[in-house]
């Protein structure tokens, strides 16, 4: 699998997650734009990403995915410095846990602004670019709770299903310019995020995966380059479950 002669970029691209999918994408041949707030992460994970290849780019694009002309004006710079936007990872996401009776209307906002906000702001920003040179990869990162449901997470869980009746109406939406857009709903993955989450549930949620452990950013990282690549090119509207066996 390679991505030879690819653009691609990845929000929350600063670390965990996003930074493992540029560091991929990047050992796989791409050309990678990191979007983010953290300037010194970015760099850092640019650096790791660059190092991943021998002649690979790897460049920060500092902003705020919640603002949609900030990202308007971002891909439009990174289509004038590469020339092309072959991916789009739309990996940016907060969870804020709260019961029901203790959710406050600025913790759902938040919610909506930071995973679905901004996810459809990216999409709207790469669609013009991609159908103008018809094709390209759209991957939105959802979570198994999306699929689920989860006590305690009523906010993340409903901004993450969204997501997916994004994916599905946009590949359709999409698709007859060649555009591709799927999810990716990964379980339980060690990240700093992750790293609040008490460690009897972790406990728990590994004894649920058949595999028998947690998952790493790098499990992730692999299945969004592969719908990233051309090995998945009659591929969309779908949704890649990585984790582990929990759902099954």
């Amino acid at each position: 699998m390679t991505l030879a002669g690819k653009t691609a970029l990845i929000t929350g691209a600063s670390r965990g997650i996003g930074r493992a999918i540029a560091v991929e994408l990047a050992r796989l041949g791409a050309d990678v734009a990191l979007i983010g707030r953290d300037v010194a992460a970015l760099q850092e994970a640019a650096a790791a990403s660059a190092s991943a290849r021998v002649g690979a780019t790897a460049e920060v694009f500092p902003g705020d995915v919640t603002d949609r002309a900030a990202m308007d004006a971002i891909v439009a710079r990174i289509v004038e410095r590469f020339g092309t936007l072959d991916c789009a990872v739309s990996n940016a996401g907060q969870s804020i846990d709260s019961l029901l009776l203790r959710l406050t209307p600025e913790t759902i906002d938040h919610m909506l602004d930071v995973n679905v906000k901004a996810a459809f702001h990216l999409c709207r920003a790469v669609a013009r670019p991609m159908m103008k040179q018809r094709g390209g990869s759209i991957v939105l990162m959802s979570s198994i709770v999306g699929l689920s449901g989860n006590a305690g997470q009523a906010a993340y869980a409903a901004s993450k299903a969204a997501l997916l009746g994004l994916c599905k109406s946009l590949a359709k939406e999409l698709g007859s310019r060649n555009i591709r857009v799927n999810a990716v709903a990964p379980g339980f993955i060690e990240t700093a995020m992750t790293e609040k989450v008490p460690d009897a549930a972790k406990e728990f949620l590994v004894k649920q995966a058949a595999l028998g452990r947690a998952g790493k950013p790098e499990d992730v990282s692999g299945a969004v380059a592969f719908l990233c690549s051309d090995a998945a090119g009659y591929i969309t509207g779908q949704t890649l479950v990585v984790d582990g066996g929990i759902l099954m």
